[in-house]
């Protein structure tokens, strides 16, 4: 027992000296190997008191948080299950694989938000303690982006997909519990922002409780994401799909990785979830997950299978409507707006909320002449400058008795660049200058 102990203590010290070196220079790729040797003798659990001692020594809490990376790095290669296989044989930019990466920076965060939530409440040094804090908020200001990016991915651009097949509880379940793991990061910043109102104690025990649980949340999703959603993903899309989805994935962003365009090649259709055939082959239901197949067992699934182009449908680019419900849209917008085309006449005007007076007769009269002559240079100084492409709004507002009025008026392009008219928006925002606070949709009351 006593030589057990011994060569732990020596491994112990083994790693420190390691941990020290990197902190002097040392390139951190040439000493993987000597870290690899001396982690494969501990535990996980005993790093972070390793880790505390080297703070006491005098090390700075942004080194730790370095050193921190390359062990989580080699416990994530000794632990390694089919994600790194599955990660493997997938391209540079594919979708799937950069959500795995994803996951390890996430992985990365979560343990050493855990790590230094320990740290600082063994910590006594008061400048420690600040070096620890400002730390801890840089991690969990990167982990609110967990939500925003890598989450937000998954449920807007992969979810509807699997929904179209009908395995809805699989999304619905993830989602749920992508909206716990939002509230708490949101709960350990606030806690982070009110420490001062509470003893120096109950913070730290506070926030340690609360970030363990994170972690540990943070940590079964990237589990249950890697061992069983992207495996069910990646046996039921098709190129085209993950073509889609990679065409879409730059507007919402990613958590730490940058991954380059992906194409599987130009024959290959884009397919949205409208597009694709919903039914699942047997095939395809034997190459799922086993989870998920004990899952659908005696379930039968339901397939959506819902035309989204109706016959006598306009295709707006984002959408497809018809012409009455094209109409009912404008007339339940809280804006009045115009449109007058590329040769300065009216062309359009919408059939609800009004701010000035729009009458049929207005309907293809040049604009110079809707407006009172002492304003007409300024409105053919603003077209001017949208035509010669110089300008992208004109703003403007006024008080109308109880109304306050603000006006916008954009150029608008084709895709060639071509100027097809002006767009005019006026909008009464008396009322939403009132607004304070949230009001959210859960708040909603029948």
């Amino acid at each position: 027992m006593t030589e057990l102990l011994n060569n732990r203590e020596y491994k112990k010290e083994q790693l420190k000296k390691l941990l020290l070196r990197i902190h002097e220079g040392e390139d951190v790729n040439k000493l993987k190997e000597e870290f690899r040797a001396v982690l494969s003798g501990i535990s996980p659990l005993e790093i972070p008191i390793i880790e505390q001692e080297l703070v006491k020594e005098g090390i700075s809490a942004k080194d730790i948080a370095k050193m921190c990376d390359l062990h989580v790095e080699l416990f994530r290669e000794a632990v390694a299950g089919t994600e790194e296989l599955e990660e493997k044989d997938l391209p540079d930019g594919h979708p799937l694989k950069t959500l795995y990466l994803e996951n390890k920076e996430i992985m990365k965060d979560a343990e050493m938000l855990n790590l230094y939530a320990s740290t600082l409440a063994n910590t006594k040094d008061e400048r420690m303690r600040k070096e620890i804090l400002g730390v801890l908020e840089e991690i969990v200001d990167n982990l609110k982006k967990v939500g925003f990016t890598h989450y937000n991915r998954e449920e807007m651009l992969t979810f509807p997909y699997i929904e179209r097949r009908g395995l809805t509880a699989i999304a619905t379940v993830l989602w749920t519990k992508h909206d716990e793991i939002r509230f708490m990061i949101k709960r350990l910043a606030e806690l982070l922002a009110r420490r001062e109102e509470m003893s120096w104690e109950e913070f730290v025990e506070k926030f340690k409780a609360k970030a363990s649980e994170t972690a540990f949340a943070l940590s079964d999703m990237v589990f249950r994401e890697n061992n069983i959603y992207y495996p069910t993903l990646k046996a039921l899309l098709t190129e085209g799909e993950w073509k889609a989805i990679r065409q879409q994935e730059d507007e919402i962003g990613y958590y730490k990785v940058n991954p380059p365009m992906w194409d599987p090649g130009e024959n290959v259709k884009p397919l949205h979830p409208w597009e694709i055939d919903p039914e699942l082959s047997v095939e395809q239901l034997l190459e799922l997950p086993k989870e998920v197949q004990q899952a659908l067992k005696g379930q039968p699934l339901e397939f959506d299978k819902a035309e989204l182009k109706r016959e006598g449908d306009i295709d707006l680019g984002t959408g497809y409507v018809n012409v009455e419900e094209l109409k009912a849209i404008f007339e339940a917008l809280p804006v009045d707006v115009t449109f007058i085309d590329k040769d300065d006449r009216v062309r359009f005007f919408s059939p609800g909320e009004r701010i000035f007076v729009r009458t049929p007769s207005v309907l293809g009269r040049p604009v110079q002449l809707c407006h009172p002559p002492k304003s007409v240079h300024i409105v053919n100084k603003i077209l001017k400058a949208f035509k010669e492409g110089r300008k992208k709004e004109a703003t403007f507002w006024i008080r109308m008795g109880p109304k306050y009025v603000y006006i916008k008026y954009v150029p608008l392009f084709d895709e060639n660049g071509n100027y097809l008219g002006t767009l005019e928006m006026t909008m009464d925002i008396a009322e939403y200058k009132k607004i304070d606070g949230e009001k959210r949709l859960l708040d909603w009351r029948d």
